[in-house]
Formats: C-alpha cells, sequence, structure tokens
C-alpha cells in the first residue's frame, strides 16, 4: 500500500505519524515537501556569530489550554521538556502611549469598562460601560463580521486598540475581515444562547480570575519548535522528498497518480502513483490540486479564502542588553512614533524575557511586521525591514543596541484569513473532497490557524483516510 502526504509542515508531519501508527510498517509512505526544509511555519533557525543560539522564527510557541500539542509532545517522548512563559505580561501601544495589555478579555473584548481605563479614552472606557445597556445581541444565521458588531456595540477604539493587535498575532489580519462564527465560535454560541450582552458572553467564557491567574496559557520546547518535527519526522518513518511540487492530482483506478516536479538544477517532472492522498498545503496549492482532481466546487470556494503575508525578524542583542520589564509590545492600528511617523512593526516578543531558558547569553528580541491589506512594509528589502525594526523597538522600549546578529524570514501568504461565511465553506470543501474518495485534508486553512488546531485536523484527516484504506474493525483504535 502506498500513501502519499503533500505538504511537510505540522500538519503533514502529524498526518504522517498517524498513518505510520494506523497502517504500520507494511505502507510506503512518502512526504513530499515543496520546501528545501521540513516544518511549515515552524522553522528554527541558529543565529550566525552566537556560538549556536536558536530562535524560532515563525510560531515560537503553542495553546496549553488545548490538549493536543501537549499531548502529541508527550507522545513523542518530549513531554518532560516543556516550558511556560514567565510571570511577565505584554504592553500595547494604543493612543500614542505604551501601557500594560489589560488582562482579562476575550481577545480584547472586556468583562468590564475598568479593565479598559488607561488604554481607551474616556469615550471609549464610556461605550465599554454602556454595552451591557444595549439592546440584547442577536445574530442571522449567517455569519457576520466580528468587527462590524464590536464597533457597533463598543465603539471603534476598542476595536483598534486592543481587538486588532491581539488578531493580527494571530490572523495577520484584522476584526473588520474576519467572521464571528469562524474566529470566535464559543462567542456566537453565547449570543444564539440568548446572552444579554457582548461583556456578559465574553466574561461566562473566560475562566475564573483565581484559575486564569495561574494557569500557563502558552508552552514551547527550548532549543525551538523544530525539535517537535525532528521528532516527528522520526516517528513517522515516511520516505522525504523535499523541493517538490506536487502539480497535480488524477485519479488512477481507486487510487491518485501525483505528477511531481523536482526542484534540482536539471528539473524533472515524474509521475508518483499511490493508493491515498493527504493534502496538507496552504489553501492556493490545494484549490489546485483539488481542481486537477474533478473537484471544482471546492476549488472555487477555496479560491475565495485570503491570505496574509508577514514577516519575523529575529534580533539577538548583546548580553547584559536592558529590555523593558514585559514579554513584549503589542502595536495598535495606526499608531505612530511621537513624530507621526507609522510603526513598521505590528508586534515585538521579547523573547528573553517571556522565556526562562533564553534568559543567559544574547539578549534574543522578535519583531513581527505585515497585516492583511497592508503590504507595504513586506516591500522593504531584508535589510531595510531590520533597520525599520530597530528603529520601532528604539522608539517604543528605548533600546538601540547594535545586534550581534539578525536574520529575517518572511511568510508570504503564510495566514489563511478566516473571513465571514469561512466555517459554511470549510463544510462544502470537506464534503467536496469526502465524495471523491482515497483524500482527505489538513491544516491552518480550515478548523484553526494554532499548532493545536493544526495537529487537530491532521489526526482527523489520517484517521478518515484510514477507515477508507483498512477494515473499520482493522483500524487502530477501533
Amino acid at each position: 500500500m502506498r500513501v502519499a502526504v503533500v505538504g511537510g509542515g505540522i500538519s503533514g508531519l502529524t498526518a504522517a505519524y498517524r498513518l505510520r501508527q494506523a497502517l504500520g510498517d507494511d505502507v510506503a509512505l512518502t512526504v513530499f515537501d515543496a520546501a528545501d526544509r521540513l516544518g511549515g511555519k515552524l522553522r528554527t533557525e541558529t543565529l550566525a556569530g552566537t556560538d549556536g543560539t536558536t530562535i524560532d522564527v515563525g510560531a515560537e510557541a503553542f495553546l496549553v489550554r488545548r490538549p493536543e500539542a501537549v499531548a502529541l509532545a508527550r507522545e513523542l517522548g518530549l513531554g518532560d521538556r516543556l516550558v511556560h512563559p514567565t510571570s511577565m505580561r505584554p504592553l500595547v501601544r494604543a493612543g500614542g502611549h505604551t501601557l500594560g495589555l489589560p488582562t482579562g478579555t476575550l481577545m480584547g473584548i472586556p468583562t468590564s469598562a475598568d479593565q479598559v481605563a488607561g488604554v481607551l479614552s474616556h469615550d471609549g472606557v464610556a461605550a465599554v460601560a454602556a454595552e451591557p445597556s444595549l439592546s440584547p445581541p442577536t445574530l442571522p444565521d449567517h455569519d457576520v463580521s466580528l468587527g462590524a458588531l464590536l464597533r457597533e456595540r463598543f465603539g471603534d477604539e476598542l476595536v483598534d486598540r486592543l481587538v486588532d493587535p491581539l488578531l493580527a498575532g494571530v490572523y495577520g489580519g484584522g476584526a473588520d475581515t474576519l467572521g464571528l462564527r469562524a474566529v470566535l465560535p464559543a462567542l456566537a454560541e453565547r449570543i444564539d444562547a440568548g446572552a444579554t450582552s457582548l461583556t456578559d458572553a465574553a466574561a461566562a467564557l473566560l475562566p475564573p480570575a483565581s484559575s486564569s491567574s495561574v494557569a500557563p496559557v502558552f508552552g514551547t520546547l527550548p532549543g525551538g519548535l523544530g525539535t517537535l518535527i525532528d521528532a516527528l519526522v522520526a516517528a513517522a518513518r515516511a520516505d522525504v522528498v523535499s523541493g517538490a511540487m506536487v502539480r497535480e492530482l488524477r485519479r488512477t483506478g481507486a487510487g491518485w497518480a501525483l505528477s511531481v516536479t523536482t526542484d534540482s538544477a536539471d528539473p524533472d517532472t515524474r509521475v508518483e502513483e499511490c493508493d491515498a492522498v493527504l493534502l496538507a498545503v496552504p489553501a492556493p496549492a490545494a484549490r489546485k490540486l483539488l481542481a486537477s482532481a474533478g473537484a471544482d466546487r471546492a476549488a472555487a470556494d477555496l479560491a475565495d479564502v485570503e491570505l496574509a503575508s508577514m514577516a519575523v525578524v529575529a534580533l539577538a542583542l548583546p548580553s547584559g542588553t536592558a529590555l523593558p520589564e514585559a514579554s513584549g509590545v503589542l502595536v495598535g492600528v495606526g499608531e505612530t512614533w511621537d513624530n507621526g511617523t507609522p510603526f513598521t512593526a505590528k508586534a515585538f516578543t521579547f523573547s528573553s524575557r517571556k522565556w526562562s531558558h533564553l534568559a543567559d547569553g544574547p539578549v534574543l528580541v522578535r519583531g513581527s511586521a505585515g497585516r492583511f491589506g497592508e503590504p507595504d512594509a513586506l516591500r522593504a528589502t531584508d535589510d531595510e525591514l531590520v533597520r525599520r525594526v530597530r528603529a520601532d523597538l528604539a522608539e517604543l522600549a528605548g533600546v538601540t543596541a547594535e545586534p550581534v546578529a539578525a536574520t529575517v524570514q518572511r511568510w508570504g501568504g503564510g495566514l489563511p484569513q478566516y473571513g465571514v461565511g469561512h466555517p459554511e465553506r470549510v463544510a462544502r470543501v470537506e464534503r467536496d473532497v469526502a465524495a471523491l474518495g482515497r483524500i482527505t485534508i489538513a491544516g491552518a486553512t480550515w478548523h484553526g490557524v494554532g499548532i493545536p488546531a493544526c495537529i487537530a485536523t491532521a489526526g482527523e484527516a489520517a484517521h478518515q483516510l484510514t477507515d477508507q484504506l483498512l477494515p473499520a474493525s482493522a483500524a487502530v483504535g477501533d
């Protein structure tokens, strides 16, 4: 039996591992990946001139309140290495001031006006205080813009100064272009159930203050999340073909034929036949492959999934460089320097403050740039992007030290936008793909962009494929 996994990021490699578990050593399992190295958006780099210092230049952590990433790390023998952030809190640049990010909000949606005092103006705080007195929110059956709802209930300041900076870190986009049911489905469910206000709905979804103050939210692995990728590759025991672009899928009897172009000095396109395929690639690649497979409606739906591009600028500053007593800074939409210069960076992570295992050695800082619909910042060269991000760091935190190392990692089209109607769109694509037979889909496009969500989609896709390849009674776990 031959199974192909297209895509070697966290989703594809988790799926390959689950397929190996379910199908055993007799299956010929091949992972095709277009990049020159596996891992996708999980990429750990060794900074030149730093005696081996590593830093993640893609995802740097995962939610631990979802179980999938923690469970996978433990399953792979990495559980005793998991670490959590220090007690340092983030800051936010809002209204021309750099202040502590309010705690106890739901993606910036407060449970009381007191939380946002200082971050919002007097009128902005008053708008938040008045929200519970408005008529109870109601939603149509279809999805709605998250930004439109929040602006109607709370005013513009809350969205621009708090909600959008937080969403930008997850999606690279803002509330106005994201769908409520796609991004905050639990909030939509509370409204549908009769919540009297958004304030009360948010409060009902947050853990009690006593538990949220001690329970960690994020986790990572010392040495970088590349260690998770390495462990998955070893456990999956798959043949890996890097620099391989899968250009076409074609039905051959009960199985599939893949047209694969390898990235070499003399590119060669060959046909690989297999019994089943699992696609773990971004929306544009999935659209092209599903169109070639005959799933025209699914391809048309995927054409409507927009993408945000971003870049991570990683800086290694001299040991002893002073940083603010904070884990980082988020930058509100439209914020400028004191002299009116727009910020290029949308956020900074003070990695050496955030993670205790990075406290010694060079002082590590990550700056991120690029919001959906605002591509200008990413048109700069790498050197210019480093210069701009360093200038922003000096403006926000007074840090002017010359880096001992700097690197730029660009993620073109790296973040799918969960626009209005995204859940319905995903459901249609999944139905059309299921009708093809012996092909499944996984990844950040479908049910969440974070690492735990990607791991979950990979496990489900592998399970579905296993059920199609083996009698139900023989499938592992049945």
